[in-house]
């Protein structure tokens, strides 16, 4: 066993398991793209353009270029370290087997805040996009079933039922839910597709000056940050959700092609989708009506005289958001289910399923979390949480891929970043500054969520771990 500052590196390669403890390998590069797009074409293609008009002016569809470049730098480390170490976990696993399992534990509990808190963030957004959709039909729904105690309820239920349905899907097989998952991103990128082609033919040259009204790096401007850097580090978190297709790493059936074409492909896909659509959105609408938007794109539709395609923009908003659970839910139960493997967490949580060859009890275990969260606790304060999670684990395999470099460069890569010193130092450093964007408090809680999670590593985890042999 090697054994660095940070505690044991799990062995590279060291990833053979019985049956009970092996994921099956079940997916191909279209499921993966799939994966990739269905995290991160969500709610924040409908709302951010908004936002980031808001932030930027016009350019705004630079901010997105620039948001895109960053996490691109991360895309291709993550497909470097995602080839070289095809196995489930992530960030996690890569930081385990170079840097250390301490170093290992922290990312991975940074990684539980990130899939925990955006699912059920997720979850309560789709209830309130369901609960307006049906009271526009003149149904009225009792108002303690709609909300969390914080709010004056009982229980969000709608909430509670989304999560726990989409647990119950990953539960029938890794296989099924990312076949369902490709159903609901195409439908996503058909309404995606009708907006540009109804709001291209009113682009309006006008409407696309002065491009950049607030300038390029952030200044205040009467108490709000602005300019095209200020609306980058807020669109940025429209693009999280690829790193989800790493930890379907052990589940590839060919994970040396199908990885790099699913993590690269996804983010390459969803940057021009981004682009694509803001141009259409600023170039058809004043940037300034569209910064006073909660739904920008409809808002664009009803002014363009388009009220069905408004109407389907919002119904493909509710269809949308369910495959951003279910892929977000899926990469929190692999986490979990290798950290359970690896006896950092109850081992007894990573068998698998001999039927579906998936892990069905830590799924379960995280849809009932997840709904348990979504259904009692507020969460429009902590939702940034997830981000700081985020940008952590994009962080830790940027500097695993550059670290690795040096210390093996000899080692056999399917996928090699390419500058991977200059790539790695560009996702780092931009990580970070997109890190200390996020408000101090939510820095404050996440390092308070750290703290536990080290307690916990040293009073359960550090004794059990099954590479010191417990």
């Amino acid at each position: 066993m090697t054994t660095g500052f940070w505690g044991p590196i799990k062995p590279i390669g060291a990833n053979q398991h019985d049956s009970e403890h092996r994921l099956r390998a079940t997916l191909s590069w279209p499921h993966l793209i799939a994966l990739g797009i269905g995290a991160i074409v969500g709610t924040g293609i409908y709302t951010l353009t908004g936002v980031g008009a808001d932030r930027a002016g016009p350019a705004v569809i630079l901010a997105f270029a620039i948001a895109g470049a960053v996490c691109a730098c991360a895309a291709l480390a993550y497909a470097e370290m995602a080839t070289l170490i095809p196995t489930a976990g992530g960030a996690y696993a890569y930081t385990y087997s170079v840097a250390g399992e301490t170093l290992g534990w922290i990312v991975g509990w940074s990684l539980i805040l990130e899939y925990s808190l955006a699912c059920s963030t997720v979850a309560v957004g789709w209830s309130g996009y369901l609960v307006g959709w049906i009271q526009s039909a003149g149904i009225d729904l009792p108002e303690m079933l709609l909300a969390g105690p914080h709010a004056g309820g009982l229980i969000n239920l709608p909430a509670v039922l989304v999560a726990l349905a989409v647990a119950g899907m990953l539960i029938l097989g890794t296989r099924e839910s990312a076949t369902f998952n490709i159903i609901l991103v195409t439908i996503k990128l058909i309404a995606l597709a009708v907006f540009v082609a109804l709001t291209a033919p009113a682009f309006d040259i006008a409407n696309m000056q002065p491009f950049m009204p607030y300038g390029f790096t952030s200044t205040d401007d009467g108490g709000t940050t602005r300019g095209v850097m200020a609306a980058a580090a807020i669109v940025f978190f429209a693009f999280y959700g690829f790193d989800a297709v790493a930890t379907s790493a052990e589940e590839a059936r060919n994970p040396g092609r199908d990885l790099k074409i699913g993590i690269i492909g996804s983010m390459l896909a969803c940057t021009l989708i981004y682009m694509g659509v803001a141009v259409s959105a600023v170039g058809a609408l004043d940037y300034r009506e569209l910064a006073n938007s909660a739904e920008p794109l409809a808002l664009v539709l009803r002014t363009l005289d388009h009220p069905v395609a408004a109407w389907a923009i919002a119904l493909a908003a509710l269809i949308a958001l369910p495959s951003v659970i279910l892929v977000m839910m899926y990469g929190q139960s692999r986490i979990f289910f290798v950290m359970a493997r690896d006896g950092l967490l109850p081992r007894a949580l990573s068998t698998v399923s001999k039927r579906t060859g998936s892990p069905t009890r830590i799924t379960a275990l995280t849809g009932v979390f997840v709904a348990l969260c979504a259904g009692f606790f507020r969460l429009d304060e902590i939702a940034e949480l997830a981000n700081a999670g985020t940008l952590i684990a994009f962080i830790a395999v940027a500097g695993c891929m550059m670290l690795l470099r040096r210390r093996a460069p000899d080692l056999p890569r399917i996928f090699a970043c390419p500058a991977p010193y200059l790539i790695g130092t560009l996702a780092v450093v931009g990580c970070i500054y997109l890190l200390f964007s996020l408000p101090t408090t939510t820095l404050v809680r996440f390092a308070g969520w750290n703290v536990v999670g080290i307690v916990i590593y040293f009073a359960y985890g550090r004794r059990r771990s099954v590479l010191r042999g417990a």
